[in-house]
Formats: C-alpha cells, sequence, structure tokens
C-alpha cells in the first residue's frame, strides 16, 4: 500500500532577530540539504496548539537570537507492507540526509491508488 508520512524535525537558527526570519532560514536550510536527491519531501514550518487559548502557532521558539523551528517534512511512501514500514523508510530516506536532527513520525495516511 502506498502512504504519506510526515515527520516533524527540530530545527536549530542561529544569530537570527525576528520569528518570521527564523522559518525562512530554517526552511531554505532544509531544502538545501534535502535537494536535489530528495527534491520529492515537501518542507514546511509545523503547528503547535496554544493549551491557553487552543489556538494553533508556528512551531518557533525564540531565545537569544536563536530560534528552535519546528519543520513538518511530509514524503509519500510507495508499495510498503503497513504504516509502520513506511515510517521506518520515510526516517531511514530523510535521516540519512538530515543527521544529528531529530525527527519523529506525527501522521501516516494511507493512500489509495488510482485505477
Amino acid at each position: 500500500m502506498d502512504y504519506k508520512v510526515v515527520l516533524e524535525a527540530a530545527w536549530p537558527v542561529k544569530d537570527v532577530k525576528t520569528v518570521d526570519d527564523a522559518m525562512s532560514i530554517a526552511i531554505a536550510e532544509a531544502g538545501k540539504k534535502l535537494n536535489p536527491k530528495l527534491s520529492y519531501v515537501d518542507i514546511e514550518v509545523g503547528t503547535t496548539m496554544c493549551p491557553a487559548c487552543e489556538e494553533a502557532l508556528k512551531s518557533v521558539f525564540m531565545a537569544a537570537n536563536t530560534a528552535l523551528v519546528g519543520l513538518k517534512l511530509e514524503m509519500k511512501v510507495f508499495n510498503a507492507e503497513n504504516e509502520e514500514h513506511a515510517s521506518r523508510i520515510t526516517k531511514s530516506v530523510i535521516g540519512k540526509v538530515l543527521k544529528n536532527v531529530p525527527l519523529k513520525v506525527v501522521e501516516i495516511i494511507g493512500i489509495k491508488k488510482r485505477e
């Protein structure tokens, strides 16, 4: 079966002044490492739910001109045996390129094949 697997990555950005700059730099740096070999991986800034206001916020924490950006990395996996197999494939493929970047599976969606 085919799956869409979404990983969350913790991406540090140093010497940054604004949250918007941190998000842009994190996406650009991750894209540079993933392309051209893994150009099929979609990258965007993740979201975190605010416990107090129950609102979705961008996953960025800034302190002392340093940011930790939560990136969402999305990849399609074809002909995997099951969800666990798809998640292992995704973490292996992306993890080989993004060494020393913490990765966590946050979502696995089965994709129906077109006939």
